[in-house]
């Protein structure tokens, strides 16, 4: 899929099919969720480290706190930019977390120890999980955002990316200035473009796998003959 083709499935599913968009992100925030239990299985006394943006991807990242925490893995939550951009079905998921009594941080992205920030949070996680940005991002990253992902990268902690790795362009599979490089990106409905087109783009994406959000393109393709 492409960024435009990602948009119309999205609203195709909402629009045309009623399927609520915070039931959609609750459907691909738990199925990023069990591939993490997968790769913590057996690992004791796991510790998950969560950057989430304020757009659905860290909504995304949201729902992926509270399955698991459903599950008794400890989580360490940060949000990457202001709190108060998070509006709409990422909000909804932000006040269940809080609601549960789970802590959630607030990155200073301005601070001119950011660097230290990140290395606070990750410390001793078992995984680091980027639900910071998503397709829709475009254009060269700012200045603080790519100093971000760059201390993230840092860390030498197995990354999980959330749909696609921050920074990475959905269409071409190139990096916007700085790119998460993960070990794994769970994305969803169908690989991207950028993906499937630019060998380049696996050393961010690491290993793929697609997970559902409840609804998938072939149904479309029934309907309409044709993704978009």
């Amino acid at each position: 899929m492409s960024r435009d083709q990602v948009r119309s499935f999205d609203a195709w599913a909402i629009n045309e099919l009623g399927i609520a968009g915070v039931v959609l992100m609750e459907n691909a925030g738990r199925s990023c969720a069990e591939l993490i239990k997968q790769e913590l299985a057996g690992v004791e006394g796991a510790k998950v480290c969560i950057f989430c943006g304020t757009g659905n991807n860290g909504g995304d990242g949201f729902v992926i706190v509270r399955h698991l925490l459903n599950d008794k893995i400890g989580v360490r939550v940060a949000i990457c930019g202001e709190a108060a951009k998070i509006k709409g079905d990422a909000k909804i998921n932000l006040d269940l977390l809080t609601g549960l009594g789970q802590s959630v941080e607030q990155l200073d992205l301005a601070s001119a120890d950011l660097d230290s920030q990140v290395a606070r949070i990750a410390e001793g996680g078992t995984i680091i999980i980027d639900a910071i940005f998503g397709t829709g991002l475009q254009g060269e990253l700012r200045a603080d955002y790519r100093k971000l992902i760059e201390a993230i990268n840092a860390q030498e902690i197995p990354i999980i990316a959330v749909d696609i790795p921050s920074g990475l362009d959905c269409d071409t599979g190139m990096s916007l200035g700085a790119a998460v490089r993960a070990k794994r990106t769970v994305t969803f409905v169908a690989v991207k473009k950028g993906f499937a087109q630019n060998p380049e783009s696996a050393r961010y994406t690491g290993d793929i796998y697609v997970a559902s959000i409840g609804v998938d393109p072939h149904l479309h393709s029934v309907r309409h003959g044709g993704l978009i």
